[in-house]
């Protein structure tokens, strides 16, 4: 009597575990529609970066190995999206050879960037006597005797996205800029600003969320 009373309760419990199964797999399958339907209909795309022009004031290689930099650069940033908002919390400007980080992070207010909307942002990036690395110090003087230098202007922060009420958690975002500056304002196609020279360089940017 036991042993029917035994089997009796396994097969209730399978019978409970295969339709939990079944609930969960349905569940995950609605889950997964609603996120594609809701993706089709936003369509969402990543903002879009271009490094509009860069103001030379210091650029500098004092050693094989030294570099020291004071720039003002400006970035056109523009949401393409025409139903999702995005929030800067945190961004931040600097400057990179050769993937080597040569001046200090530059802060960029928070802002929201409604539908369609357009900012743009003009800040200083700067650093003094930045030792180069080793294997960067050759590519380094062979760009002094070529007279520019291949700078990459990196945004690092973090984005969030609004969509009517709901805003989203945030996320890391990732903006990387070529920029073939000349050495010592030694170029004629500058336009002289005060104490500096403006070079036009409308670079696009890469964005990585």
């Amino acid at each position: 009597m036991s042993e029917k009373v035994c089997s009796h309760h396994k097969s209730k419990r399978g019978k409970v575990l295969r339709r939990c199964c079944a609930g969960l797999l349905i569940f995950n399958f609605i889950l997964l529609l609603l996120i594609l339907i809701i993706w089709s209909i936003l369509q969402p795309k990543k903002p879009r970066f271009i490094l509009q022009d860069a103001t030379i004031f210091v650029l500098n290689v004092s050693a094989a190995n030294v570099i020291s930099t004071t720039l003002q650069i400006t970035i056109y940033s523009r949401n393409p999206n025409s139903k999702i908002g995005v929030y800067y919390d945190k961004l931040d400007a600097f400057a990179t050879y050769r993937n080597q980080q040569i001046t200090y992070h530059t802060a960029i207010p928070p802002v929201y960037q409604g539908h369609k909307d357009v900012n743009i942002w003009s800040p200083f990036i700067y650093a003094n006597d930045v030792p180069v690395a080793p294997f960067n110090g050759i590519s380094l003087a062979q760009d002094q005797t070529n007279g520019a230098i291949k700078l990459t202007v990196k945004l690092d922060g973090r984005v969030k996205w609004k969509i009517g009420s709901f805003i989203s958690s945030r996320y890391h975002l990732h903006v990387s800029c070529p920029a073939y500056i000349p050495l010592g304002n030694s170029k004629s196609n500058g336009i002289i600003v005060a104490s500096g020279v403006k070079y036009q360089l409308s670079q696009s940017c890469t964005v990585s969320v």
